[in-house]
């Protein structure tokens, strides 16, 4: 058996990227929020309205530039890729739960975040601390200047890097990163992982990626190495010939989740449980049988198979996993923003799908899961988007929607969107021009046993759940 990647990391010797840092450059930063203004004035095109996808705007030899002045930090941390259209953060933030309990060091990097910043980066499901924060920025600051002499460094270029120094610095065993958007020019793919992981593909961000399936699937494909495997879930036939045709390029073995592996999945409602989804994947040197998947959802068992079968690729190559030990983090799970309930009198409830296919799993799950009269769905997305997609599902779930915009500069009009769904399906809907509005005729509309969605955008129920619970709410942009 190949020896224990866990020992190996233990023993793994490394420069303090610090040090390198603090010799280059003086403080930059006196406080936290002074750091975070900085960030934040970078280039963030998560909010630009019309985004070009090229290698000017993702630069991926700039990222390595950036990556190689403050020490190769991404070179020194045993990694895993996850990419998709949808439930790469469950996905990732199962696995990290599964590695945790296994008593490996985790790093998790997802994005985008729902509440705060932080959200981000995390190190055994702690997010990284305002100190920390700082001090990574205080050391990446004269790097991001040097470049910017002749070329702009993105907010998201330097949150990946920023990832990998923290992981670093916290000395993990592997670190399990997500792709932002696409997967070819992402910046998080500059990693030689362990093992890849393709989530359901779907039409999302087609003015950056394309508006057919296959050409989404080519950009998701990108992030496959010579050598590494490869696991997927079942796809659409066009995508699944991308993604076959790829692996075979570049000599990666792919495996399918219900076919290559043995998977299964079956839907229940027992007096402990409630209504719940179980599953069981079989492998040469894994048995899982009848998991309780712990989020909500057909989508999220899907999902679930996926971080299992990633989790046994990385015991047949050495990682030490003991199975019971796996499933106790399992259920261990919870996520922000996945078919949450912030409110109970009325009860609310937040979910982030934000393309056709998440609307669709939602409706379901809600359909399967939560006992309701009628539902108000509260809606609002941004224009780069299937918007017609979402609309098109919303009408077969919703028995009333109020349209709404979030604070992204991406933003849809309620009006348009109020026109598009009344266009497409013939129902009557209502406009809010805020969220709190939105509420308020949300909840002069329902009483006990009706539920309230709020859905269709990261910032929007971002906002959501900053109302309900401000506690959490993060540090001043």
């Amino acid at each position: 058996m190949a020896k224990s990647l866990k020992t190996i990391g233990k023993k793994r010797t490394k420069k303090s990227p610090s040090k390198v840092a603090k010799v280059k450059s003086k403080k930059a930063f006196k406080n936290y929020k002074e750091a975070i203004k900085y960030l934040y004035e970078r280039t963030d095109y998560e909010k630009e309205k019309h985004l070009r996808y090229n290698v000017t705007t993702f630069n991926l030899e700039r990222m390595e530039k950036l990556l190689s002045l403050v020490g190769n930090p991404h070179k020194k941390v045993p990694t895993v890729h996850i990419a998709g259209t949808k439930g790469k953060g469950s996905t990732a933030t199962m696995l990290a739960k599964m590695l945790e309990a296994n008593d490996y060091t985790v790093g998790l990097y997802t994005s985008p975040h729902v509440v705060h910043l932080h959200e981000r980066i995390v190190v055994n499901s702690k997010m990284i601390s305002e100190p920390e924060m700082l001090g990574l920025l205080n050391r990446i600051y004269a790097p991001v200047e040097k470049i910017a002499k002749t070329e702009q460094v993105s907010f998201f270029e330097i949150m990946t890097a920023l990832a990998f120094m923290n992981f670093v610095d916290a000395d993990v065993d592997i670190a399990v990163i997500e792709t932002g958007l696409g997967g070819r020019l992402d910046s998080t793919n500059v990693i030689r992982p362990e093992v890849v992981g393709i989530t359901s593909l779907s039409i999302d961000h087609q003015h950056q990626l394309g508006d057919t399936i296959d050409s989404i699937a080519r950009e998701k494909a990108g992030v496959f190495k010579r050598g590494v495997p490869v696991i997927t879930v079942e796809q659409e036939p066009e995508a699944m010939r991308v993604l076959r045709l790829r692996a075979t390029a570049v000599k990666a073995p792919l495996s399918v989740t219900g076919s290559d592996i043995d998977f299964s999945q079956r839907f229940e409602t027992s007096r402990e449980d409630g209504p719940h989804t179980r599953i069981c994947l079989t492998t040469p040197t894994s048995k899982f049988e009848h998991l309780r998947v712990p989020l909500y959802g057909k989508h999220q068992a899907i999902n679930c198979g996926l971080a299992l079968a990633m989790l046994d690729k990385l015991k047949s190559s050495g990682y030490e996993i003991d199975d019971e030990k796996a499933t106790e983090g399992l259920n261990e799970v919870s996520l922000t923003g996945r078919m949450e309930m912030i409110c109970d009198d009325p009860r609310i409830m937040i979910d982030a799908a934000h393309n056709a296919a998440s609307i669709r799993a939602l409706i379901h799950a809600i359909g399967q899961n939560i006992p309701y009269d009628s539902m108000v769905v509260i809606f609002g997305c941004n224009s780069d988007k299937d918007v017609e997609g979402m609309l098109h599902e919303l009408r077969y779930g919703a028995d009333k929607v109020i349209f709404t915009r979030s604070n992204s500069a991406k933003a849809m009009s309620p009006e348009e969107l109020a026109d598009m769904y009344t266009e497409m399906c013939g129902k009557m809907c209502q406009t809010a021009t805020t969220l709190g509005e939105a509420l308020r005729l949300a909840k002069s509309a329902v009483d006990m046993e009706d539920l309230i969605c709020i859905t269709g955008s990261f910032y929007l129920i971002g906002e959501a759940k900053m109302r309900f619970q401000p506690t959490q709410s993060p540090p001043s942009r």
